[in-house]
């Protein structure tokens, strides 16, 4: 027989999948549930969640504003490892979970509540995501994933759900696609996003324009980064939030950082998902290009060689694991030396690094020109080669023997 909780804290957005979750957490278990919203850049004002939430029977609603710790705490250190899920994905719902999930256990502990729940999906990775944090941060916390348990087995049946309650939600039949927003990025997945081979509708796109109807003229910016964070964009000193927020606006307006992609979901599943990542995708390859002058050859390798390790960790939900906090030690020793300012062009949906510069910079001229130098002999080329080419002589003379 199931056992009956005491409170519920919901992770609550004022989507479809949430609205009905309330109405049915309070149905199903006739207990206080308490919607918890974050703030992480959605871009819309949240107050219209709160009273929904509270006509939807909530005994009481927290909306926190994490934009600055998401940036700085999250992003970053993300950021800092170069991580990219499949050669493509920036992984900005992926590193959204643990701080919504962090910050409702905080709610849990501060209600008194034994029960926390979410709007995840059986199929989907964003339950790992979610309850992965729940257990790491409160090992004896109860968890409810109504996704999981209840009849309520498709958004069609959501959408009838909500209309027979009377839910607002900003779904429709026609338009079914699941969102997710983020000062990172905007995700879409369900409705014609389910064939592979079907292209997005346009008018899906919020963060981005189409790169055909970007400006005719490229456009400039230049970012600075000290210890493997940008900092100022422009020249001026923005905070993380701030910076990511400018650089979305910019990368925006000329069609950068789109994409459409069929990842491997953590649960063994294949799932197409269209993304959008205008300041995210600026700030990858801005970072990418200050580590280029600034890492050493066999650092920049190992860390390279780590990334899909790394990526998997924050995709599969392990982001306060304590194998993804070693690996970030090291990565964060290695990023001391990233510091400089890279210049890009942008022109309809591209980015072109053409500069980058630093202090710490490990590329010396004197040494790379093609014009006379004092201080490599190319003599000694000779004996480095036929020294590496050892094995392979020997290999070879095995196999003509």
């Amino acid at each position: 027989m199931e056992q009956t909780p005491k409170k519920i804290v919901l992770a609550y957005s004022g989507g479809l999948d949430t609205s009905v979750i309330l109405t049915w957490l309070i149905e199903r278990y006739q207990v206080p549930v308490v919607a918890f919203c974050a703030d992480l850049g959605q871009g819309e004002e949240l107050e219209p969640a709160r009273a929904k939430a509270q006509q939807c029977g909530a005994s009481a609603v927290y909306i926190e504003d994490l934009r600055e710790e998401f940036v700085r705490d999250f992003v970053f250190p993300m950021l800092r490892a170069g991580a990219v899920y499949e050669h493509v994905y920036l992984l900005g719902t992926s590193i959204a979970r643990p701080l919504i999930a962090k910050h409702q256990i905080a709610v849990a502990r501060r209600e008194g509540a034994d029960t926390v729940s979410h709007g995840a999906t059986g199929k989907g990775n964003d339950q790992v995501r979610f309850e992965l944090t729940y257990y790491a941060l409160e090992p004896g916390i109860r968890v409810i994933a109504p996704w999981r348990i209840w009849d309520l087995t498709s958004r069609t049946k959501l959408i009838a759900y909500a209309e027979q309650k009377g839910i607002p939600v900003p779904v429709t039949r026609e338009k079914p696609y699941s969102t997710d927003r983020n000062l990172l990025h905007i995700s879409y997945e369900g409705g014609i996003l389910e064939d592979p081979w079907r292209e997005p509708y346009e008018d899906m796109f919020v963060l981005t324009v189409a790169p055909e109807k970007a400006p005719d003229k490229a456009e400039y910016v230049e970012i600075d980064f000290e210890g493997g964070n940008p900092v100022r964009v422009d020249g001026e000193a923005l905070s993380p939030a701030a910076l990511l927020a400018r650089l979305n606006q910019i990368g925006g307006r000329h069609g950068i950082g789109r994409v459409d992609m069929v990842e491997n979901r953590y649960v063994g599943m294949k799932a197409r998902g269209v993304y959008e990542t205008p300041g995210g995708t600026l700030l990858h390859v801005a970072h990418r290009a200050v580590e280029s002058i600034t890492l050493d050859r066999e650092v920049m390798h190992l860390r390279d060689g780590l990334i899909p390790r790394y990526a998997e960790m924050v995709y599969y939900g392990y982001w306060f694991a304590p194998e993804r906090h070693m690996l970030q030690a090291a990565v964060d020793d290695a990023q001391r030396a990233v510091t400089g300012t890279a210049r890009l062009k942008l022109y309809k949906g591209n980015v072109i690094v053409t500069g980058r510069k630093s202090a710490r910079s490990l590329y010396n001229p004197e040494v790379a020109t093609f014009e006379d130098d004092t201080v490599y002999r190319q003599a000694d080329a000779e004996g480095f080669i036929r020294l590496n080419a050892l094995r392979l002589r020997i290999r070879a003379l095995v196999e003509k023997a």
